[in-house]
């Protein structure tokens, strides 16, 4: 049928051709007018005898389409349509015979305007010829192809121009499909993507992390060494309200001791948090086993609500705290537990985070170097060196505490240890002494003010209630 309809548009050319001959042959004198006729009756003739009845069995060969073959043609003409790439069929000339909307607005010429005219002419100069032999070559049937062009109206703007062979129904000769995109044919045809945004409250909250450990490791600078109980109170007073709503912390000396536990200021939490401060930590799963082994916990609405333990009512101490996330930190690392703090967030609080947990393994390892740090005149390895907790003073509290009772120590642990004999001294070494450089002395207003410091460090006073 393809071969039949190509032989008779051959001919149907042949025809038109040869009747613009006879027209153009009327110019001749009068006597040669009479061969000129009987040409055009002839040419009259083949038309009615040949052409004619070919026509009519192309038609009914053909046939009118039906119903559904017209609705997907509106269909497949409508998608061309509102493709969202500007697309265009040309043929290998590239002559435009379709432009959808997309293009349109690429180009800015109406499609009524370009149909007809050849679509390498909105092109600039440089690229016309290398599109049109790549039209030609696709259109030959020699694969797809893909080159940048540029526009006249914008040629700092590179485009990819993608060409593929399509055979449009009911005609003989292939068109060329022509897709254009932003983007060069040597690198990526998209667009690079616009640089990542920061999230604001992700900031935010790292912001608010970062200077939490930065006042925790200035709070436990200040504070006097060889003081554990003070380091580790003065620890759950900069990590209370700012990063947890309780902390409870418990010293490890031969024994699990509880030191200090402080919660929410409102008198609602008051009784649990006596509670709490009176309660046995041996009492605590949690804490017991970070002490023991050294492992520490962070749970999110945690199952067992018996882990940290019951009031002296019998209830769950998280279930009457409505805890919804928690963390049980051992300080140790490195080296033996010295100390275990539990950090506690109830209600609808933002639940503890990964990165949280690790910005709290950071400050432990602190606050375990901190409780290390021997008192004058003591060895640094000594591990029994403890002291009874004392009042701290952290910056912007609003904390209430209770501490539990906690019995005078026999004798002070900062006494320091005799010297030899000035005679072992000199005996034992048989170098002469070096001069020792004199120290200066402070001004009696200075010494003064050290000796009413609060021995725990220094701080402004905290809205913090003590029961």
């Amino acid at each position: 049928m393809t071969q039949t309809e190509d032989e008779f548009g051959e001919e149907l050319a042949d025809f038109v051709r040869r009747v613009g001959e006879l027209r153009a042959a009327r110019a001749r004198p009068v006597g040669e007018q009479l061969t000129v006729l009987d040409a055009a009756l002839f040419e009259l003739q083949h038309v009615a005898e040949q052409l004619w009845p070919r026509y009519e069995q192309i038609l009914a060969a053909a046939g009118a389409p039906s119903p559904v073959e017209r609705q997907e043609r509106q269909l497949l003409k409508a998608l061309f349509q509102r493709l969202p790439l500007p697309v265009a069929l040309v043929d290998r000339e590239t002559v435009v015979r379709r432009l959808n909307f997309a293009a349109t607005g690429l180009t800015g010429v109406r499609a009524g305007y370009a149909t007809g005219r050849p679509l390498a002419a909105l092109l600039t100069p440089g690229d016309r010829a290398a599109f049109r032999s790549q039209a030609a070559a696709v259109a030959r049937g020699e694969g797809d192809r893909g080159l940048t062009v540029h526009l006249q109206q914008r040629p700092e703007e590179p485009l990819l121009a993608t060409l593929t062979a399509l055979r449009p129904p009911d005609e003989p000769q292939p068109a060329v499909l022509v897709v254009f995109q932003a983007g060069s044919a040597r690198g990526s045809a998209a667009a690079p993507p616009p640089p990542e945004m920061p999230d604001l409250a992700e900031s935010t909250r790292h912001a608010e992390l970062m200077d939490t450990v930065d006042l925790m490791a200035s709070t436990l600078l200040q504070l006097a060494p060889g003081e554990r109980g003070a380091v580790l109170a003065g620890a759950a007073r900069v990590l209370c309200g700012r990063f947890a709503d309780w902390i409870v912390a418990d010293l490890v000396d031969g024994g699990l001791r509880r030191a200090v536990a402080l919660g929410p200021p409102d008198a609602a939490a008051a009784p649990l948090l006596h509670a709490v401060a009176g309660q046995d930590p041996a009492s605590c799963p949690l804490v017991l086993e970070a002490a023991r082994a050294g492992n520490g916990a962070l749970q999110v609405q945690p199952e067992d609500i018996e882990g940290f333990g019951h009031d002296p009512s019998g209830a769950p101490v998280l279930a009457r705290a409505e805890v919804s996330s928690l963390m049980c930190v051992p300080l140790g690392a490195p080296g033996p537990v010295t100390g275990v703090l539990t950090l506690f967030r109830t209600g609808s609080a933002r639940p503890f985070s990964m990165a949280e947990g690790q910005a709290m393994d950071v400050m432990s390892r602190h606050i375990a170097l901190a409780m290390r740090r021997p008192a004058p005149g003591h060895d640094f390895d000594d591990p029994t060196d403890s002291a009874p907790c004392r009042a701290v003073d952290p910056p912007e509290e609003s904390c209430a505490s209770a501490a539990p009772s906690v019995p005078p120590p026999s004798a002070s642990v900062s006494s320091a240890r005799p010297a030899p004999p000035e005679s072992a001294q000199r005996s034992s070494d048989p170098r002469p002494p070096r001069p020792r450089p004199a120290r200066p002395r402070l001004p009696a207003s200075t010494a003064e003010g050290d000796r009413r410091a609060d021995p725990a460090g220094p701080g402004p006073a905290d809205g913090c209630s003590s029961a």
